[in-house]
This record gives structure tokens, sequence and C-alpha cells, in this order.
């Protein structure tokens, strides 16, 4: 994740100059110029939202060094699936039961420093009937929202999908401040079977930075994150070229909309080969590739989409002992969930344990985020692929 320098959208700046040439570098969150490839001056410009400050200080809050984010923002339906993994019911008592004892375990603060939670798990209390929001904050984690209302068809596409949710988002977002929330999600993805085609790829783009602009207006730090889906038998190079088509299109967009960029958390997905591809690689590929990718379209913070608990480690390990100029950290649900669900079981005897398993996989990736996980004592379990074809949230 990283808080970068500030750019808006100006009359001069050419869709083409995003699009060719290499990266463009944003380094210092103090330096308010943005060198663009192939121009002998540096562009100046200002934050338009009021709440400027304060979005630079949560996105240097949740960017600091050992910490990242735990994902928790699983829709009901989607959260019906883990329990019924495990036996439970799809009832509101279930799910306040689990995130309970996710935001709850002790000492979770020092390797999570943002937690993103559905609506409902916003506006809800622990199973001892304190808000789950100011058990967040008590631990020092930001408290963030998924704001998007899901994937539907895209019209005139090859079968691709677009995120709704733009309409009526103003009001929710400043709702959603009122509550606690101080970051946002909005989750759209890139199918590489699929084209992906230009149609999607730009309204992809655009829906994240139209999004963006209306979140920090609301007081809200927007992650911008074009998920490339893991789905396909695609090699890791068919990967990076889609993935840097996808990022050179949302920063054009996200200059366009007048995204102050100091106060946004880029979300990329690490470059593996697809799912089902006959190659694999190694976390060492998967370092070169994707740090490659952000040298080239600029961005920070991981999705683990799929990978084992091991393999999301892993490749983040090898990515932060590789030198790099960002601040490289995680945005992981099943990457730290997966065992910590099967451990609890629905059991409240097993919820100290099921703690433990938390805070073991979140402190094992806050030493990747700092270069320093060894990969030792890891169980058979967190070895398991989670990868499911055609996942939606």
């Amino acid at each position: 994740m990283a808080s970068t320098s500030l750019l808006k959208a100006s009359p001069v700046l050419d869709k083409s100059e995003w699009v060719k040439g290499q990266s463009v570098l944003f380094r210092q969150p103090s330096s308010a110029s943005v060198v663009l490839p192939n121009r002998a001056t540096s562009l100046t410009v200002r934050a338009a939202s009021s709440y400027a400050d304060e979005l630079v200080k949560t996105a240097k809050t949740i960017a600091s060094p050992g910490r990242g984010i735990l994902a928790m923002d699983e829709s009901n339906a989607t959260c019906g699936k883990r329990l019924d993994s495990i036996g439970l019911e799809n009832t509101e008592a279930n799910r306040q039961a689990y995130r309970t004892l996710l935001v709850s375990a002790p000492g979770l603060g020092q390797y999570i420093s943002g937690a993103i939670l559905f609506e409902e798990t916003l506006y809800q209390s622990t199973t001892e009937g304190k808000k789950m929001v100011d058990v967040l904050v008590e631990q020092n984690i930001v408290p963030g929202i998924k704001v998007d209302k899901g994937l539907v068809p895209l019209v005139g596409s090859n079968n691709e999908s677009w995120c709704q949710g733009l309409d009526g988002l103003s009001s929710r977002t400043a709702a959603y401040y009122q509550q606690g929330a101080r970051f946002a999600k909005w989750r759209t993805v890139v199918s590489i079977p699929n084209g992906p085609s230009a149609l999607a790829v730009k309204e992809a783009a655009w829906g994240l930075a139209r999004y963006a602009a209306i979140s920090q207006d609301s007081g809200l730090v927007p992650i911008v994150e074009p998920e490339i889906l893991l789905d396909g038998e695609h090699d890791i190079d068919r990967t990076y070229e889609v993935a840097e088509k996808v990022w050179a299109e949302v920063f054009f967009y996200l200059a366009q909309n007048n995204v102050m960029f100091e106060g946004i958390l880029l979300k990329p997905s690490m470059v593996t080969p697809g799912a089902e591809s006959k190659d694999r690689a190694t976390p060492e590929q998967v370092a070169a590739y994707t740090l490659k990718l952000l040298r080239n379209r600029i961005p920070p913070a991981f999705l683990s989409g799929g990978q084992s608990e091991l393999e999301a480690t892993l490749n983040l390990n090898a990515m932060n002992q590789a030198p790099n100029p960002w601040h490289v950290s995680f945005s992981y649900a099943r990457a730290l969930q997966n065992t910590c669900l099967k451990t609890w079981g629905g059991r409240a005897e097993n919820v100290n344990a099921a703690q433990t398993t938390l805070l073991a996989r979140a402190k094992a990736n806050s030493l990747a985020q700092l270069g320093k996980y060894s990969g030792e004592g890891e169980s058979e379990e967190a070895k398991e692929g989670m990868f499911v074809k055609g996942y939606t949230y």
C-alpha cells in the first residue's frame, strides 16, 4: 500500500502519455509535482477535497510498517458459504459470532492496520454488545467499508462484467463516514479468458475513478482495485500484458476525475499465471513480474486472489526482499481466515485456538511485509489452494 504524490486532471495531459513510455513515479507524499514520461516539465496540482489532510493521515496509518489489511467484507451470501463449509447455518447470529472472533483477537492491531467490513458488520455489535467499529479502533485498526453493489453482465462485451453502485454512492459514503468508516473498497474485475475487451477495461477504470473521487469527497480513502481474475490457462506474461494495459487506463481516468493521489491506496493483484495454467511460477518470479509492473505503472497493497495462505505470504515476502521504492503490503481475506475458520468450527470452546491461528497468519504476513518471513513451521492447511473458478463475493 502507498500514499503517493498528487495529481489532478489538466487540459495538457494527453492519454497517450499514460500508455507509452516508462513509469510515472510518485515517491514522496510531500511532493506536489508529478513528472510525466517524455516530458521536460512537471505538473503541480492541489487537493480539492476538504478532507485532504485527514485522507493523507488515514492512508499513512493503514500503510504503517509491518501491518496490512484484513478483508472481511464478504457479502452475507458469501459469508454463508464459509459458514456452510464448517456445518453452520447462515444466520445473522452466526455471522456475528464469527466476525466477533476476528475483530476481538487480542493483539490483532500489531499486525493489522485496517479491516474492510460489509455493511451489516459496520452497523453490527459484537456478541458482547460492543460496536464492531469501536473494537477495531481500540486495537488501532482503521475500519473500512465495501461500497459497491456487486458485478452484473456488461452488455456489448464478451460475457464480461461491470461493477454497479455509483447511484446513491455519495449519500452512502457520507453515512458510512458518520458510522466510523475511514476507507472504502470497490471490487471490479477484469477477466483474461474473456478478452479482456477494450469496453470492459474502460468501464472498470472509469467506475474506479468515479468511486474514488466520490469516496474522497466524503472523507473515505479509496482502495483502487482492478482485480485481474486468476481464472484461465494463460501464462504469467499474458497476465502482465493485461495488467499493464488496465493500470494505464486506471491512472488516466483517476487524473480525469481529479482524484487526490496522496489519499488513495493502490491494490493490484499479484502477477501470476492463470490458476489453470500448466506453468507454475516461483515466489521470486511472481515478485519480479509484479515489481516490474509497479515500476512501469506505479501502485502498492496486494490481493491474494485465491492463492494458498502460504503462497500469498511467500510471494509478498519475495517482493519485500527485492529492492523497491514502495510500501508493499497485503490485503487478504481467505489467505488470513481459511485456517482460522476451520479451527473455530462454530464452537465457542475453539474461539481462543482460532484467534491464535488468525494471529499466526497475520504475524507471518507482517514479517513478509518487512521481508523477514522464513516459512518455517507452516501447517499443511496453510499450503492448501483456495482458488474458486468464477469466484464472487
